[in-house]
């Protein structure tokens, strides 16, 4: 049973008939849809043809929203595309015209006051680098350090400089409210530099009277300097290396993953990794070792779930690349060095009280009583969310009544969801859970189990009682 999780990113090349059914079936856990691209009935299409393809499938599959985000980028560029000479100059500017080897225009309309002489620019994830010279009335001149071949709406990055842009532009309220109505599963905010991005993110959705679970992508500097605060705020982190790996030198963003998964597992919040993971197979039907590596040690650190981008967004071999990473993860696990809680020492984290008590005595229990599985009912997934964080080497059966939660815990570490409806008492709850779980054959009559879960029934965000309990007896 594979433990880790995998997101797929839906684009152009999962649109073909069937394909959704088939990444499901090669191992997919949740679909990304990626609003930096597309527009709504895009999204909604895909969207449907996830609930169709799940249902189908008779599985839980989750879908994320990922936001655009402030998101600076190059504008219209006549042609298309231009080629920029190391050692040439050329101006920047936020005026909107069309783009030329002399002068390209950004999305920054702060571009002469921000940016000072000497500072580094960054153009199309990092492929270009360019020194600010100078402003030259409106514009900013500029000292093309490494050259290339530029196109339009390409990423724009001002390292080390605080920007005057909201985390939470227009444009994702909109997406954020649509997202919502069609009943995406998670949202992921991007770019966030503090708590406070969060915290206005959440305020949005209780203002369209919806919540739901909200991941925070840790991509600029300023957020790894905030991250404790935003740990406390958010219900997950998104180790986003693409852009994290341009604003700062990319020889520290392997140290800064573990790290930020280490103070993520301690703060009991879900952690993606993600970008370039298997990057070759957007071309090449197998991935390079080192690319195999990277996804095996994502696991190893202690990740909860790994993601596509490209490969299967717009790639040759999308279900291939699903198959793969399905592989990896699976052969990663078997070494039994998937993420042990506590291994380094870490910021303290807030405490759970008895529910994480609770949690890791059942861990506990499992492993020294050698049960088949640890039985968990979640009405809200915070009792799953526990468990799964202490990593126990048994399956995690996750009992819920709420097809939003069931679909939620798909995403969650070593989380079979199970949706169930709920008794009114604890001896009822155990008994059409029992029959559910046998009917399901995820358990036999006979089968030792430890169940934990909220006493009264259907109470959220409580976890107070643990029984051991034979499947069959009383």
């Amino acid at each position: 049973m594979r433990r880790a999780k995998i997101v797929v990113t839906l684009g152009p090349a999962t649109d073909g008939e069937g394909i959704v059914s088939r990444l499901i079936q090669a191992g997919a856990n949740a679909f990304r849809l990626n609003f930096s691209h597309g527009d709504h009935e895009e999204h909604r299409r895909r969207l449907s043809e996830v609930r169709k393809a799940a249902a189908a499938a008779g599985v839980a599959v989750a879908v994320l929203q990922d936001l655009a985000g402030p998101k600076l980028r190059t504008g219209r560029i006549r042609g298309g595309a231009v080629e920029l000479l190391d050692g040439a100059t050329l101006l920047l500017t936020a005026r909107p015209v069309e783009g030329t080897p002399e002068c390209i225009p950004v999305t920054y309309p702060y571009l002469v006051e921000d940016v000072p002489p000497g500072s580094r620019i960054l153009l199309d994830d990092g492929r270009i680098e360019l020194e600010a010279v100078g402003r030259e009335g409106n514009d900013l001149r500029c000292y093309v350090v490494h050259g290339g071949i530029l196109g339009e709406k390409k990423g724009v990055n001002f390292p080390g400089i605080a920007l005057r842009v909201p985390t939470l532009t227009e444009k994702d309220r909109e997406d954020l409210a649509f997202g919502l109505e069609m009943g995406v599963d998670y949202v992921a905010l991007s770019f966030v530099r503090r708590a406070a991005d969060l915290q206005e993110a959440r305020a949005w959705m209780e203002r369209l009277g919806k919540r739901v679970p909200l991941i925070a992508k840790i991509e600029k500097p300023q957020a790894i300097d905030d991250l404790l605060a935003i740990l406390e705020v958010c219900d997950g982190v998104m180790v986003a290396r693409g852009d994290l790996g341009v604003e700062l030198p990319p020889e520290q963003v392997p140290i800064l993953q573990k790290e930020i998964i280490e103070q993520a597992n301690a703060y009991r919040r879900l952690v993606i990794v993600a970008t370039q993971m298997l990057e070759s197979m957007m071309h090449e039907p197998r991935p390079t070792r080192a690319e195999a590596s990277d996804v095996a040690n994502a696991v190893i650190d202690g990740a909860d779930a790994v993601m596509l981008s490209g490969e299967t967004a717009i790639g040759k071999y999308p279900v291939e690349a699903v198959e793969m990473m399905a592989r990896i993860v699976v052969e990663a696990e078997r070494s039994g060095r998937h993420g042990d809680v506590g291994a380094r020492e870490v910021a303290a984290p807030p405490p759970f009280g008895y529910a994480q008590a609770i949690s890791h005595a059942a861990r506990e229990i499992a492993h020294d009583l050698d049960l088949k599985a640890i039985v968990a009912f979640s009405q809200s997934g915070f009792t799953a969310r526990l468990i799964a964080k202490d990593r126990p080497r048994v399956p995690i059966l996750a009992v819920t009544p709420d097809e939003a939660v069931w679909r939620q815990l798909a995403l969650l570490w070593g989380v079979t969801p199970v949706l169930c409806p709920f008794a009114p008492d604890t001896d009822g709850m155990i008994r059409l859970v029992e029959e559910e779980l046998v009917r399901r054959g995820l358990l036999a009559p006979g089968d030792l189990v430890v169940i934990l879960g909220g006493m009264p029934v259907a109470t959220r965000g409580m976890t107070n009682f643990l029984k051991i309990h034979r499947l069959g007896g009383n």
